[in-house]
């Protein structure tokens, strides 16, 4: 509700610091020259010898009288004084009861007198609070600043409230980059001692982040140290996202990802000298700058374990330990190594054994040893777990990441494991997890305060398919669902000639135990195009389960049930113009399916992998039922490696192959492997493989195989926030045998030849999602497969 207030006044702060006082009812002096006023008033009427400090302590009164109050009862004035009737009091006496009464924030004036044996306190009453109002706000609703603010409806109105309330707006405001802004507190007067209270509010321009700067880096070049900090520069992609603002809480981050980057390739000595942000109010940005101390780079020297633990297994324990003599250093390995360290002992047994690093740093070789020691820790005991700040996700959700409970052994590092873990979960905006003595000297309460943030996902998707033409998609997705953390998503999407329809359902902790189990449904529809000479439709739904074995292999189950439909008109069939295979596979199919996964994933970064392997095997046997009965075995892996790490140059070789035979009747043509431009790119969709000589129809294949080499890099002269690289490539690979029918006297171009390409490509990872174009030429193929120079689309490379 907007409430239009009146002239009235009241001090006016704005971002820039500068404030002008404005005339007010409810202003007061501040407490030092009130209490010197209070002291000198009361001085010849209470204490008309008061000369030296012997007579400073006689008087005394019979009764307190209490005038002007209203609301607050009299014995509540009383009860704040430190003068009490028959008992003798001085200066200070009335100096301390008068800072008490106004520190209680419930009175704007307050004045002490003796009037003969009576004490008179005389009081005015602040105001309440009757409504809160907020105008000029776009950015931020309503809700959101009453969140912000400490004065609150039939509340106590006071100024000091006030002016903090305006302070917590500016700096709302500051943090999302407004820092022309200003805030203009003003009230409306009311019957019975109330007010309405009004913010007014400028927001201001939106003041970026014009350049960030590093001095002393020698090793990376600016554009890669930009890359590691979260801030971004300001540019024509402004407009979707708030990174590229001053946040000073922001700048500190930052300088903590510029320590964990160096230090986790070889720099150990490596310090950020200063960070400062300098504000050019006449263009309204700032600049920032970095000044960092490199350092030089170390290895892993020798590498072991100690234990004063006399039944410990050190041998066991060094086959946890991730790095090897010899690797660049890196303090995020030793990190792993001693939390792997930690668990191991956990799981044998060991529950109170503590583990630290001993680092042995040799600057003349260039190597640092290190050394874990395991000790017999301190016998401490998990009190509880207090957890605030969570007003929508479930405590349980919060406590699961915890390797330990109520009750359980202490151990700091299984606690910082922890909140690693809730920080990457992405349902809060701020994890910080504490602890502190409890009840008794071994008992440890530990705390964990969060702060939440939106976790819902509207993505809005549009682009141009070689193979489907214009396409675009909606989909709708939550990742922390009624705050019990499932994943929710739904989609909708399509093209000249596709339509398609999903929703997923994923609990990441089926049953309370680390097991992901969801469902999707779905409905596709495919109508004939260039690559397809037939309708088809596929409608069903899926069950799967992931059971983490370690946290780098996974295991996945499930189970799916599908129709298929497939159309082609009866005179293209009779006229010959469609493949007689095609023919035989009109109508419907029920697929009833089991499947299983073996999944073993070490890359970095699952959105832009810089090293890593991510490798898959799965197989489906389909005849639990349904129309079909065949086996089909599918594997890829793909290995990354960061080639040169100034340029940001990734490498990586991927290789993948498939299987699928039929189990007592022919593969049918729908359940064959149809490859071409997605895995042999200079090939059309569907352009390798067995097909109809007469129409030159693609039947789907029984087996492929195919390899990958690549190498990804930042275009030179585009700045690296605008998201786009270039890629260099060579794909190879072939696709062969079909259990296909043709017509009589007709024959079946299937030749097992090698076909091979190289091309270059264009990548973007836009707001929108990856999307890249790749130029590409066949340098090797079949007489009868279809090739194709470019092709857009999206995804990633696994």
């Amino acid at each position: 509700m907007r409430v239009r207030p009146r002239s009235l006044g009241i001090l006016v702060v704005t971002a820039t610091g500068q404030a002008r006082l404005m005339k007010t009812a409810y202003l007061r002096a501040t407490f030092s020259a009130l209490t010197v006023a209070a002291v000198a008033f009361l001085a010849a009427p209470v204490f008309p010898v008061l000369g030296t400090a012997s007579t400073a302590q006689a008087a005394t009164v019979s009764r307190i009288v209490v005038n002007g109050n209203r609301r607050v009862d009299a014995e509540t004035v009383r009860a704040y004084l430190q003068i009490q009737p028959g008992k003798n009091f001085g200066p200070s006496d009335v100096d301390q009861s008068l800072k008490t009464l106004f520190d209680t924030g419930l009175f704007s004036d307050v004045k002490i007198n003796q009037s003969g044996g009576a004490l008179v306190v005389s009081v005015v009453e602040n105001p309440t609070i009757n409504q809160i109002a907020f105008e000029g706000n776009k950015k931020y609703k309503d809700e959101q600043l009453n969140t912000v603010i400490e004065s609150k409806p039939h509340a106590v109105f006071t100024q000091a409230k006030v002016q903090g309330d305006v302070q917590k707006i500016l700096e709302l405001y500051r943090r999302a980059g407004r820092f022309e802004g200003s805030v203009d507190p003003k009230i409306i007067n009311l019957s019975e001692n109330r007010v309405n209270l009004v913010f007014e509010i400028n927001e201001g321009p939106k003041t970026g982040v014009s350049s960030i700067n590093f001095i002393g880096n020698k090793i990376y070049g600016n554009a890669k140290l930009r890359s590691v900090i979260s801030t971004r520069q300001s540019g024509i992609l402004s407009f979707i996202r708030s990174s590229d603002v001053y946040d000073p809480d922001r700048l500190n981050q930052d300088s903590d990802k510029l320590r964990q980057f160096y230090t986790s390739h070889g720099y150990a000595d490596f310090q950020v000298v200063s960070s400062v942000a300098d504000l050019d109010r006449e263009r309204n940005a700032f600049f920032i700058t970095f000044t960092v101390d490199e350092g030089q780079r170390y290895r892993f020297g020798n590498i072991g374990v100690e234990s004063t633990i006399p039944d410990v297994q050190t041998a066991s324990l060094q086959r946890a330990i991730i790095p090897h003599q010899g690797d660049v250093y890196s303090s995020k390995d030793v990190q792993d190594s001693l939390e792997a360290i930690t668990l191991k002992l956990a799981e044998s047994g060991y529950a109170f054994a503590q583990v630290r690093p001993q680092i042995d740093r040799n600057p003349e070789t260039k190597t640092i040893g290190v050394t874990f020691i395991v000790d017999e820790g301190a016998r401490a005991y998990v009190q509880r777990i207090d957890i605030h700040g969570n007003t929508r996700t479930r405590d349980y959700v919060i406590r699961r990441e915890f390797n330990i409970s109520e009750g359980d052994a202490y151990n700091r590092i299984l606690i910082d494991r922890a909140e690693r873990k809730l920080k990457n979960l992405g349902y809060f905006k701020s994890v910080k997890v504490t602890s502190h003595p409890g009840d008794t000297a071994d008992r440890v309460i530990v705390d964990v305060a969060v702060e939440e943030q939106p976790t819902g996902e509207l993505s809005f998707g549009a682009g141009y398919s070689t193979s489907d033409g214009i396409i675009g998609d909606v989909s709708v997705s939550e990742k922390n669902f009624l705050g019990r953390g499932y994943l929710v998503k739904a989609g909708i999407g399509g093209g000249s000639s596709t339509r398609t329809y999903e929703f997923g359902f994923t609990d990441p902790y089926f049953l309370g135990r680390h097991i992901s189990a969801g469902f999707d449904v779905f409905r596709r529809e495919y109508d004939s195009n260039d690559y397809r000479s037939y309708d088809y439709k596929e409608t069903g739904g899926n069950l799967t389960f992931g059971l983490p074995v370690t946290d780098n292999f996974t295991v996945q189950l499930g189970y799916q049930i599908e129709k298929q439909e497939i159309s082609v008109d009866d005179s293209d069939c009779s006229d010959g113009n469609v493949s007689l295979a095609i023919c035989q596979a009109r109508g419907d199919a029920w697929i009833s399916s089991v499947n299983y996964s073996l999944i073993y994933n070490t890359i970095d970064d699952i959105r832009d992998p810089h090293k890593g392997v991510y490798a898959k095997f799965t197989q489906e046997f389909a005849g639990v039922g349904g129309d079909v009965q065949f086996l089909r075995s599918t594997g890829q892996a793909t290995y990354y490696r960061q080639l040169l790490e100034d340029a940001d140059a990734v490498g990586f070789i991927k290789v993948q192959g498939g299987n699928i035979t039929g189990l007592g009747d022919d593969v049918r043509l729908l359940d064959s492997f149809f490859k071409g431009g997605e895995t042999i790119r200079g090939f059309e969709s569907s352009g390798i493989g067995p097909r109809d000589h007469n129409t030159d129809d693609a039947l789907g294949s029984k087996n492929f195989v195919a390899g990958t080499a690549e190498v990804d890099f930042p275009i030179p002269g585009l700045p690296r926030d605008l998201g786009f690289k270039a890629g260099l490539f060579v794909d190879a690979g072939t696709a062969w045998g079909t259990d296909a029918d043709v017509a009589s006297g007709d024959k079946i171009d299937d030749e097992n030849t090698i076909r091979s390409s190289v091309g270059g490509s264009i990548i973007w990872a836009s707001p929108l999602g990856p999307l890249r174009a790749d130029f590409a030429y066949a340098t090797t193929k079949a007489d009868s497969d279809k090739t194709q120079v470019f092709r857009i689309g999206g995804g990633t490379q696994f």
